[in-house]
């Protein structure tokens, strides 16, 4: 399923040996290599150190009351993994990033994505157009198939303006029409 990236940001973080909310999530950590997110970091009065992350491999569910994860021991610290601290040092925010497409032209600049629910892998980017184009379109949607190229400054996308081909002139034909008769026939009432 899935589900907007926004809409998980401030979500609760719920305990299933205590049925409490334990914290809730702030920024996630996405990987920008494969648009992967690896954790979110995570707020709240019981957390032991800041910043303090919890992994998408620790999340047992997302339900209507939030994510539910097994106890307060599956937050970790900014260096208890190599790869998010990693990721934490690259400061990558994808909310804001310019898109562009291979012509260098403008589309936007993301202000949402949408992710798989299962895997939490993004899928889709929504693109804001700029304001001209914000009067015909207010948001154009990217698939992570259409990405060509990520950076620090954009994302590049594939051109989908098709090149335009020079039409053939077509050669008119005489056609028959079999079902048109060139001399007259007469009617079924003068033949009785």
């Amino acid at each position: 399923m899935l589900l907007p990236g926004t809409q998980l940001t401030g979500t609760p973080v719920m305990g299933l040996q205590t049925g409490t909310r334990l914290a809730q999530t702030g920024a996630p950590l996405i990987d920008p290599s494969n648009l992967a997110i690896v954790a979110y970091e995570v707020e709240g009065p019981l957390l032991n150190t800041h910043p303090s992350y919890l992994r998408i491999a620790d999340v047992r569910e997302i339900g209507n009351i939030g994510m539910i994860i097994d106890s307060a021991d599956e937050f970790i610290d900014l260096d208890d993994v190599v790869k998010i601290k990693k990721l934490h040092d690259l400061r990558f925010k994808l909310i804001g990033l310019p898109v562009i497409d291979q012509s260098k032209r403008r589309i936007g600049k993301v202000e949402d994505y949408s992710l798989d629910s299962d895997s939490f892998i993004i899928q889709q980017l929504h693109v804001k157009r700029g304001i001209l184009q914000g009067f015909t379109e207010t948001t154009t949607l990217v698939n992570r198939s259409q990405i060509v190229e990520i950076n620090d400054e954009h994302i590049i996308v594939r051109t989908t303006a098709k090149k335009i081909e020079p039409v053939m002139e077509a050669t008119r034909r005489e056609y028959v029409n079999p079902f048109r008769q060139s001399s007259p026939q007469p009617d079924a009432t003068d033949a009785a």
